[in-house]
């Protein structure tokens, strides 16, 4: 099982950096972005370079945003412009080794940070407020995503930092390789994503339609979700899910050495599966032992497992864990 994780581990930390290194090639901007309006400042020891930029970017446009290192930090704002606060930290004799290429067409603007040499210590920090409806596409390498408020399509992606995202109804896809990911009053039409290797996962208040949200060595912690189909994996984290089960929805929960818990609201109707081969067992829930969908003679409680159902059986639950408990309690 141990080389299962490593190689599971492995493989998403190499696609990821693949996909980073691309963008990350250096090479100069066809023209210096941030000429004017420099201001220099002092944090401890390190010394910064602040500059900003405002550009019109008109309801419904596109932001784009690549950064190799330091935070992106991403609000929504009245109005139809573009406000980029970029600060440059480190040595002041290495600030040029970093160029902030700005592209703008209509209903667009691209932001990139290049890194000219590859052995540069300088950050640049993004402060970014956008109008509402923008969509927004950030990522990060090593740093932090932070994403609020923003009404149009988000998919944030970060390397070695923690993402965040709160009141953003179009969320689709949120990635990080080592960091933590947060959603709150978070929501999609479709089907939203969210993977980590060695982070952990939360949610609250999470209105989308379909859910699946995996990591390896992390937890998966849900709050006040509603969603017709979720899915639910993690190798050595716990899996608890706080929300209520559509009719006719499917919600399937996989973790190998952790627990699982389901905290439901009202009296949900659901078609149970439970299996674990070293965990116990529990329902708050008056479960019926047997029958259900397609399940002949011989169906119920096992040695290793559960089958049954609650009230009218609507919804699919799947829930398997390999050496932990589970546990379904009503909220």
């Amino acid at each position: 099982m141990g080389r299962k994780v490593s190689l599971i581990a492995c493989v998403l930390a190499l696609a990821v950096h693949a996909a980073i290194a691309q963008e990350a090639v250096p090479q100069r901007s066809a023209r210096p972005v941030f000429a004017a309006g420099a201001a220099a400042f002092q944090v401890g020891g390190a010394q910064g370079r602040q500059v900003s930029r405002k550009i019109r970017l008109g309801p419904r446009g596109r932001f784009s945003i690549f950064n190799t290192d330091g935070d992106i930090v991403i609000t929504s704002g009245g109005g139809d412009d573009v406000e980029i606060e970029a600060t440059k930290r480190g040595d002041p004799q290495q600030f040029g080794d970093v160029e902030i290429d700005v592209q703008e067409r209509t209903g667009r603007v691209d932001v990139r940070t290049i890194q000219l040499r590859s052995r540069s210590r300088i950050s640049v920090m993004y402060s970014i407020v956008v109008p509402a409806s923008t969509s927004i596409d950030a990522r990060g390498v090593s740093g932090h995503v932070r994403i609020t408020g923003v009404q149009g399509s988000i998919r944030a992606e970060s390397v070695s930092g923690d993402v965040t995202t709160s009141g953003t109804p179009k969320l689709e896809l949120v990635k990080s390789i080592s960091g933590q990911i947060d959603l709150t009053d978070s929501g999609s039409d479709a089907e939203l994503s969210a993977t980590t290797v060695s982070g952990n996962i939360r949610g609250r208040s999470v209105k989308v339609r379909g859910l699946t949200l995996a990591t390896v060595s992390g937890t998966v912690t849900l709050a006040d979700v509603a969603s017709e189909r979720v899915s639910l994996q993690s190798v050595s984290g716990n899996l608890e899910y706080g929300g209520t089960l559509a009719r006719t929805g499917r919600y399937d929960f996989s973790t190998h050495s952790g627990f699982i818990r389901l905290i439901l609201p009202g009296d949900p109707g659901f078609d149970l599966t439970a299996s674990t081969f070293s965990g116990a067992i529990r329902s708050d829930l008056p479960v019926t032992i047997g029958g259900g969908r397609g399940r002949g003679r011989g169906a119920g409680v096992t040695a290793r497992g559960l089958e049954g159902t609650f009230g009218d059986g609507s919804a699919i639950v799947s829930l398997r864990s390999f050496s932990g408990d589970i546990t379904i309690s009503k909220r």
